[in-house]
């Protein structure tokens, strides 16, 4: 598992226990920050002493959480790789089941809020506006698998990543290209509902007007075949 993490402080500690309290097979967390004075990173490491499977890890590919998601899935060593908010808004019960359909074959296992059965509790009302126009449109309009592409709770194929390449360098946008990548390429994107909760603690590091021109260029990319590279490359 991929956790971006920024100046979350002891908190990270009740995101880790969420998260191993819920998964009983075999995982990896690999807590990224970007740099080593970051307060998740004292917390982190003292997590990673009393606990093997928890891997602190200094973000090397650049600033921002699609570096550090980057670097996390760079530093990955299992064939799955979910991506998880350390802010305690995803669900972590869904983490073995999202695991189980990429080993059963699928590209991308999302969590879809927008999909019969999925919620969102909380969070800012123009955020939630925009992902869900985006989700909803898309799955109408491309049968892209999933109601939610730009939720970053999501599930890879390793393998899959590797071939394609990451071409996010700024925000959350991972999502919404590896969606785009794999429909493009004709491969499986799956989905389950979730319910997303805002966070309680702490504040958002999510810039929407900042990123929305970044998730707008994937959008097209799954929507248009003549937009963007015709076959998704290793970027």
């Amino acid at each position: 598992m991929v956790i971006p993490a920024y100046n979350e402080g002891d908190e990270i500690v009740a995101c880790l226990d969420r998260i191993l309290d819920r998964v009983s097979i075999p995982c990896e967390l690999l807590v990224v920050y970007d740099r080593p004075s970051d307060s998740t990173a004292e917390p982190a490491a003292e997590y990673a002493r009393r606990d093997r499977r928890v891997r602190p890890l200094l973000n090397d590919v650049g600033p921002g959480p699609a570096g550090a998601i980057r670097s996390g899935i760079a530093s990955a060593r299992s064939p799955v790789v979910v991506v998880t908010m350390a802010d305690g808004s995803d669900d972590p019960a869904q983490i073995e089941q999202l695991t189980t359909m990429v080993e059963q074959g699928a590209a991308v296992a999302a969590a879809s809020r927008y999909m019969r059965g999925g919620r969102q509790l909380g969070g800012p009302p123009l955020k939630g506006l925009v992902s869900r126009a985006a989700g909803l449109s898309l799955h109408a309009l491309t049968r892209v698998g999933t109601h939610d592409a730009t939720n970053s709770f999501k599930a890879y194929s390793k393998a899959f990543l590797d071939e394609v390449g990451i071409e996010s360098d700024a925000g959350f946008e991972i999502g919404i290209e590896m969606v785009a990548k794999a429909h493009r390429l004709g491969l499986r994107v799956v989905e389950v509902p979730t319910t997303w909760r805002d966070r309680t603690q702490g504040q958002s590091n999510f810039k929407v007007r900042e990123w929305i021109p970044r998730y707008l260029h994937w959008y097209l990319v799954a929507l248009l075949p003549g937009y963007g590279s015709r076959r998704p490359y290793k970027g």
